[in-house]
């Protein structure tokens, strides 16, 4: 559960701020030092650091009080990008917070006409970090933030969409860090029956025999390797009263990842229960979506399955039949994530939505390509690939558009099917899987998110942990500004 929120448009008293024991002051870029809270602190901590008053645009400083206040100052610039002003505040946030607070005193100063959005920005950052996400200790280590005692601006709004958004994020988190024998695809299911309920979401599930039934054997050629049947891939409906376009978000949800029959060794294989990382993100923007009241119908679909290795599970050179009626060779077994999503895509499409996105994390060369501080997308349409690179902009989470022109196809040529799932050398793989994945959307406009920022050691943007929940505020932004041509 997030931090209440308590805001005051007036500034703390000096009993208040002798009550609080962690204390964030954020000001705008070039205020001058005098007019800070505690500035006879802040002017000795400087001096002693031999820093100046315009190196808290770069980082925060943080320094304890004669009364042992813990106190970080920090002066985004509000010109900067989302991203430089969210890493800013993570790492003053970041110091205050690792001390496990109950309560944090945020004060903001500066302007009127700042205020409200380095508040905003400020609280978002605490919300999303000042969560504890699941662990197993006998003793537990670490303690939610409870209050956010705010002063300088006082929302109407309580910063509705902003917490919204911290909702979202905690949420894909917290699923993604689950290990993988608590979010079985059946685990993951149940999960989802009791979100849909509490949301008010319509919710429709594809099984293991409806889907063989259906004929989506790439899909089936995945799941059949698990000694439970219960992969499914499952959707979920959000329709708003007034709502005129629909999005369709999909999500790849393989719980954990072995390999199959061409099986990871184990420096590959640990942290493979995150590979459902896609659906988690696609469900966080349903969350976030919901609880901003967005109106724009959202089509939810998770395609949730294992990659395990037995007598039954698939292997190279099967040839497999996809929804759509597109054969298969199946040339690498830990190529699973685009076969799951093919038919997923199939499905989601005869839905007939205004724009179709996908979230995964698929490939290891857009990891390769981009590191872990930005994701990768394809796109059908240059008009579609830059506002998603604008979304990107605005909501602090960095995208690099990729090509995917038609001459690539000739390195999944087949002999014997179809199309080939992928090849052997690895060459351009991230655009050769979205090249694949074309092929099942049914001339719908589409983006595809290859989610190679979903973990970044240290924390990225606006949070603190490794698992980054990196898509959900893009997401959210996204459904919010798109408009179909």
């Amino acid at each position: 559960m997030l931090a209440k929120l308590h805001a005051r448009s007036e500034s703390p008293a000096a009993g208040d701020l002798k009550k609080t024991g962690h204390l964030l002051i954020v000001a705008p870029a070039g205020i001058a030092l005098p007019t800070l809270p505690l500035h006879e602190v802040l002017t000795k901590t400087l001096a002693r650091r031999h820093k100046k008053m315009a190196d808290l645009v770069k980082g925060a400083v943080t320094a304890e009080t004669a009364d042992g206040m813990l106190v970080s100052w920090v002066t985004p610039d509000v010109t900067q990008s989302a991203f430089k002003q969210h890493t800013l505040l993570r790492k003053a946030v970041g110091s205050l917070l690792a001390e496990q607070p109950e309560t944090l005193m945020i004060l903001v100063s500066g302007a009127a006409s700042t205020r409200r959005a380095l508040a905003e920005r400020a609280v978002y950052v605490a919300w999303v970090n000042g969560i504890a996400l699941p662990r197993r200790k006998k003793k537990p280590d670490a303690k939610p933030l409870k209050v956010i005692e705010l002063y300088g601006h006082r929302p109407a709004d309580g910063f509705a969409q902003a917490r919204a958004l911290a909702e979202g994020n905690v949420l894909c988190r917290e699923l993604t860090v689950l290990p993988p024998n608590d979010l079985t695809p059946g685990a993951y299911r149940k999960r989802l029956a009791a979100l849909a309920k509490s949301q008010g979401w319509t919710r429709e599930e594809y099984d293991f025999k409806k889907l063989k039934r259906m004929g989506a054997g790439a899909f089936c050629a995945v799941a059949q390797g698990s000694d439970e049947a219960d992969a499914a891939i499952v959707r979920l409906r959000y329709r708003p009263r007034g709502a005129t376009k629909t999005v369709a978000l999909v999500g790849k949800g393989i719980c954990f990842d072995t390999g199959g029959h061409n099986l990871k060794p184990a420096r590959y294989m640990n942290g493979m229960h995150e590979d459902m990382n896609g659906s988690a993100v696609a469900l966080g923007i349903l969350v976030a979506a919901t609880a901003a009241k967005l109106k724009v119908n959202i089509d939810c679909w998770l395609a949730l399955a294992q990659n395990h290795i037995s007598p039954r599970a698939y292997k190279q050179n099967d040839i497999v039949t996809a929804l759509n009626g597109t054969t298969i060779e199946v040339v690498h077994t830990d190529a699973e994530g685009r076969m799951v999503l093919a038919d997923t895509l199939t499905l989601a499409a005869r839905a007939k939505p205004d724009v179709m996105v996908d979230f995964a994390t698929l490939t290891g060369s857009m990891h390769v390509a981009l590191g872990s501080r930005y994701s990768g997308i394809f796109a059908t349409s240059d008009e579609l690939a830059q506002f998603a690179l604008q979304a990107g902009v605005a909501s602090g989470e960095r995208l690099c558009a990729f090509p995917m022109d038609e001459d690539y196809d000739s390195a999944l040529d087949s002999t014997v099917a179809d199309v080939k799932q992928c090849t052997l050398d690895g060459e351009a793989d991230h655009i050769l899987a979205a090249r694949l994945l074309q092929r099942f959307t049914d001339n719908t406009p589409w983006i595809h998110m290859d989610l190679s920022a979903h973990g970044c050691k240290g924390g990225l943007g606006a949070v603190v942990t490794d698992c980054t929940g990196f898509g959900v505020a893009w997401g959210k932004l996204f459904l919010a500004g798109y408009e179909p041509d």
